[in-house]
């Protein structure tokens, strides 16, 4: 069981990242961990793996835990065999088989004979067995990075695995080893993922955010239905508000309308009468005072609304804000933008595809290129931008504008503020209140102008992104998205799907996330 009380963890910069973390995890549950990038998912994973210690709260934990981070990069100096910690107890294995049983080597074994036999079945399982045992991982792909770490499972034997985004780097053949692995597995999970397909074989849900942990007993479909009801209370409150605003300063009006007659009306009066002037200036000022405080009432009730409002929006995910609204004159569909014969490509140990390939692309088309790790997906998009020369086959271009969007979204420069990231894509001289209109629709407000973009979350540099491509009006012949969603959480990923519908050019895609290619309309796929 693990037990988390009361949790806090606080960044040495003084930065508070979370606080007041509850969570019991029973042995054999499945749990999703979800919320929003830069909330703290994988610090808390790192604290239950043991590599980072809470600022505070209670800490209780009595299973073995094996931790699959995202990142694997702080590996490379080690190998394969010190990855999976596995090199000792298959060195002195060797030794005592051939002979040499020394205390030394039975400590080190620790009586896992096995250790051999699984070592050899997990690598079989991820489709990595040709790897050696002592090359570093700096030789490996991200895949097989990934893989490896997945594997350790199978041979270390935990009893509480961590996940941390463990699709990223799959291709198609890889995610469904994982899916099968989470779905036969009695293992207790928790699983950090936007991969949504992979969430609903989950059976809870745990939203994490800055002040705590909400649990939701279902997978994410359940999650999503249940999160959808709320945000729709959400959006009642808000219009229920705005309704009150509008009543009271309508009251207010009405009110101020008749205390200006009654006293028009009152000073008449007085003055008919003939009233010292004493008199008429004290009942003056009872008047006023009391009118100030009417006003004084309604000021405060108007305020109280406003300022409620102003805190029920900044919540609100703002995707409705976000809009291309490109020029699109220039594109012309069903015009052939794109076209290959007999195509090959030659990386100096023979060619990369067994048969030429025929491609052709015409404007407006949505493609999604699918195939392997190493079936030449990135290759044929670098042809299509003119990056690589074809080694046979014949091309035709009239590709004059594309655009071309990785997963680390690398059009972004960190050396750069945002306000200054904005400006350079600045090509119709827009004024700096426009530009910073813009900036805010994509929800980077005053506070983020000045930031450096090294600074900024995977989702925060992919609504940049659009938000340039925005800023530059014009409307790219073609826009490539290379493994866009990878280091997107699912509220990102929606607003890429939502901005991204509104293109009119010509779309690549290169993804494993099989949702985010279902919500962007494909016209066709093209397998390698």
């Amino acid at each position: 069981m693990l037990i988390l009380q009361n949790l806090a963890y606080i960044h040495p910069n003084k930065e508070l990242l979370f606080n007041n973390i509850d969570l019991v995890v029973n042995n054999h549950e499945k749990i999703a961990l979800v919320g929003n990038n830069g909330i703290g998912k994988s610090t808390l994973l790192k604290i239950i793996a043991g590599e980072l210690q809470p600022s505070s709260g209670v800490f209780n934990i009595n299973m073995k835990p094996y931790y699959v981070p995202q990142v694997f990069g702080q590996y490379n100096y080690i190998t394969i065999a010190q990855a999976l910690h596995i090199e000792d107890k298959l060195k002195a294995l060797h030794e005592i088989i051939a002979g040499n049983v020394t205390e030394h080597n039975m400590y080190l074994l620790d009586d896992d004979w096995t250790v051999e036999e699984r070592l050899k079945e997990a690598l079989q399982y991820w489709k990595i067995n040709e790897l050696n045992l002592y090359q570093p991982l700096s030789t490996l792909s991200g895949g097989q990075k990934t893989k490896l770490f997945l594997a350790g499972i199978f041979i270390n034997n935990p009893e509480l695995v961590l996940l941390d985004e463990p699709g990223n780097h799959l291709d198609n053949e890889g995610r469904q080893l994982l899916y099968d692995y989470i779905q036969s597995t009695s293992t207790t999970l928790i699983v950090v993922s936007h991969d949504r397909k992979l969430l609903n074989l989950l059976n809870v849900v745990c939203e994490l955010n800055r002040n705590g942990i909400v649990a939701y007993g279902g997978n994410y479909d359940f999650y999503a239905e249940q999160k959808s009801i709320e945000q729709n209370a959400f959006h009642e409150d808000v219009k229920s508000k705005e309704k009150a605003l509008r009543k009271a300063k309508e009251k207010e009006r009405t009110i101020k309308e008749r205390r200006q007659k009654l006293d028009a009306k009152g000073r008449k009066k007085q003055e008919k009468a003939g009233m010292p002037a004493i008199v008429m200036h004290s009942l003056r000022n009872s008047a006023e005072r009391s009118t100030s405080k009417l006003k004084d009432i309604h000021a405060e009730k108007i305020n109280g609304l406003v300022n409620e409002l102003q805190t029920l929006r900044k919540i609100l995910p703002g995707i409705n804000t976000m809009r291309f609204e490109f020029d699109d004159a220039t594109l012309h569909k069903g015009k052939i933008l794109f076209r290959a014969k007999n195509i090959n490509f030659n990386y100096g140990n023979g060619l990369l595809w067994q048969q030429n390939l025929d491609v052709e692309i015409t404007s407006g088309e949505r493609i999604a290129f699918k195939g392997l790790n190493g079936s030449g997906k990135t290759t044929l998009i670098k042809i299509i931008l003119g990056v690589s020369n074809v080694s046979t086959g014949t091309i035709y271009s009239a590709i004059d504008n594309a655009v071309y969007i990785d997963q680390d979204y690398s059009l972004i420069n960190n050396q750069l503020s945002v306000y200054e990231q904005a400006q350079l894509f600045n090509k119709s001289l827009l004024q700096e209140n426009e530009i910073k209109n813009r900036l805010n629709r994509f929800l980077f407000s005053k506070e983020f102008w000045d930031k450096p973009c090294s600074s900024l979350s995977g989702g925060e540099r992919m609504r940049l992104m659009l938000c340039c491509l925005a800023i530059g009006n014009h409307a790219p012949d073609v826009i490539v998205l290379d493994e866009p969603t990878n280091n997107l959480d699912i509220q990102n990923t929606e607003i890429l799907t939502t901005v991204i519908n509104e293109y009119k050019g010509t779309l690549i895609v290169v993804s494993h996330d099989e949702y985010f290619l279902d919500g962007i309309n494909l016209h066709r796929v093209i397998s390698l």
